[in-house]
């Protein structure tokens, strides 16, 4: 019911307005409104955030169900969007009784904006290796370093930002997460260069900035921890059901045209060759869609799902690469035009394949991983 409910309001509401405005796809802020203001009448409102916060309280499957058919619609990059309202995410959830009333509540409310900064020019899938530097000075912290492709940190009041509070530990309870005023002395916040996506990042720098200790989140040294929680949840939620949800809908599209075009007098759809492509392709998702499932049900069940999440990210990202490029050759010249979503697809899904954990970096903790354990499955 979930599933169809979402589909349905995609289907109504977003897949008519893709080519709307423009090339970018920047949403006004009064049409965003809008399609808000219907999430929220169907119930879809701040989807991991609890019924009594006055959310949706939604597991994380739900949450893939949901993303997995907004992921099919081209209207949104897959970093975020602003459908469905504030998000708690994993690092607000260990907000301590007073941090929930400078930053979750207002957060919640809308009042506040949060970004979270990990990457930076030196550190991107090596999070363990940051640079970025925060020294004890009496009641608070200093500061110094840089972070880069920064989603919405542009747009963002406070930044979840990652600081090494003792380099020689690393990722053993050496790096700390920090709530950082973005308008603080010190701070910049700069436009990265332009992407492939057409998505705005951001560069943070950072100049003996002043952040007191109560604007630590969790507890010293748990920055690491916090932060694998946060991608975790990211590559399953973003990588696994959203890049489902655009392989399902270029397959839709693949089989929908190949059974209108015809080429020297048949359809194309009675080619061996297209009929393969639709056949892998259809085979490939199933796969994707059930992995991604299990994973996040088996987090729902509180399990270690880090292996899993690894797979889901390669998987998803893959396949919707596969899948896209698939169904632009079969569509031809109008393939790679703007009318069309799956060069949206296919720019996106190029771009996901490196961040929040690139493709061989993950294959290589996953093997890594395996050949430590005595568990194979």
């Amino acid at each position: 019911m979930l599933r169809d409910l979402v589909r349905a309001f995609v289907d109504k509401e977003l897949i008519p307005l893709e080519n709307a405005f423009g090339p970018r796809r920047e949403i006004p802020p009064d049409v965003m409104r809008g399609l808000q203001a219907k999430t929220k009448e169907m119930g879809l409102w701040m989807l991991d955030v609890p019924e009594e916060y006055g959310g949706a309280s939604l597991d994380l499957l739900s949450r893939c169900l949901i993303d997995e058919q907004v992921g099919r619609t081209a209207l949104f990059h897959w970093h975020s969007h602003p459908l469905f309202g504030p998000a708690l995410r994993p690092v607000l959830r260990y907000c301590n009784e007073e941090q929930k009333e400078r930053f979750l509540w207002p957060v919640l409310r809308g009042e506040i904006r949060i970004c979270f900064a990990q990457t930076e020019p030196d550190a991107g899938s090596d999070p363990a290796s940051i640079r970025t530097r925060a020294v004890r000075d009496g009641e608070d912290f200093v500061i110094n370093g840089a972070k880069r492709f920064i989603t919405a940190a542009g747009e963002s009041d406070y930044a979840q930002l990652m600081a090494a509070t003792d380099p020689e530990k690393g990722s053993k309870g050496g790096i700390t997460v920090f709530m950082v005023d973005l308008q603080s002395p010190g701070v910049t916040v700069t436009e990265s260069w332009p992407n492939i996506t057409g998505e705005s990042l951001w560069e943070i720098a950072l100049d003996n900035v002043r952040v007191p200790n109560a604007n630590i989140i969790g507890e010293l040294g748990q920055g690491f921890e916090l932060g694998q929680k946060f991608l975790t949840e990211a590559r399953i939620k973003s990588h696994g059901a959203r890049s489902i949800g655009a392989a399902q809908r270029a397959l839709d599209l693949m089989i929908e045209y190949s059974q209108q075009r015809v080429t020297f007098g048949q359809p194309l759809s009675d080619r061996q060759a297209i009929q393969f492509m639709i056949a892998d392709s259809a085979m490939e998702i199933r796969m994707a869609r059930l992995l991604t499932y299990e994973c996040a049900w088996r987090s729902d069940r509180g399990e270690d799902i880090r292996d899993l999440s690894y797979m889901v990210k390669i998987q998803g990202t893959e396949l919707v690469t596969r899948v896209a490029d698939r169904a632009i050759q079969v569509h031809g010249g109008m393939g790679v035009s703007t009318e069309l979503p799956l060069e949206h697809f296919y720019r996106e899904a190029r771009a996901v394949r490196i961040n929040e954990g690139a493709t061989e970096v993950l294959r290589w903790r996953l093997a890594r991983n395996l050949m430590r354990s005595p568990r194979r499955s």
